[in-house]
């Protein structure tokens, strides 16, 4: 049995959980909804206070498949919970990013400033060189993540760029000049 699979997800207080046909679950909570088609050959079942995920058969795409989608409840629920939360830093001289209303603009050293639109769902703010984007959904937050950090990624020999708080970037040294 996959073991992440076969744990159950506890269902906190405040947080209810239905699941439809063709396994579309939602789960509603104190900051919002989310809903989403899981893959129809798992089984989702809400007892009490915990939600289970049972498989049918020892297939290998069954087996993968059986703790994706359980990851994808508990994801679910968190969420709805706490909500997830994504830091970047912008590093560089003159680099900068200010936020006015929900648009995030960057000085990136290119001749324009770039502007991004916060998607639905999701807010950022900037404090200082650092931009943290808050939302219940995983998936969207860590794609508006990455589409920030792709506007200017980090490079090796300075480490200018917009970089995730906790992404270490292996440096490179430069070249020396000839005597």
């Amino acid at each position: 049995m996959s073991r992440i699979g076969r744990m159950p997800i506890a269902i906190p207080a405040g947080v209810t959980v239905e699941v439809a046909e063709n396994n579309q679950v939602t789960v509603k909570g104190p900051k919002g909804t989310l809903s989403r088609v899981l893959p129809s050959e798992m089984e989702i079942k809400v007892e009490g206070s915990e939600v289970t995920v049972t498989r049918p058969n020892d297939l290998k795409k069954m087996k993968s498949l059986h703790g994706l989608t359980r990851t994808l409840v508990n994801n679910m629920v968190v969420g709805v919970t706490d909500g997830f939360t994504k830091q970047l830093e912008v590093n560089g001289v003159g680099y900068k990013a200010s936020k006015a209303g929900k648009k995030l603009t960057l000085n990136l050293g290119y001749s324009h400033p770039v502007e991004m639109e916060d998607p639905e769902g999701l807010e950022s703010t900037v404090e200082g060189n650092k931009i943290i984007i808050k939302g219940i959904d995983k998936e969207k937050v860590g794609q508006y993540a990455a589409e920030i950090r792709d506007k200017r990624r980090p490079e090796p020999y300075k480490g200018k760029g917009i970089k995730y708080a906790d992404e270490v970037i292996r440096r490179k040294v430069g070249k020396t000049g000839k005597k």
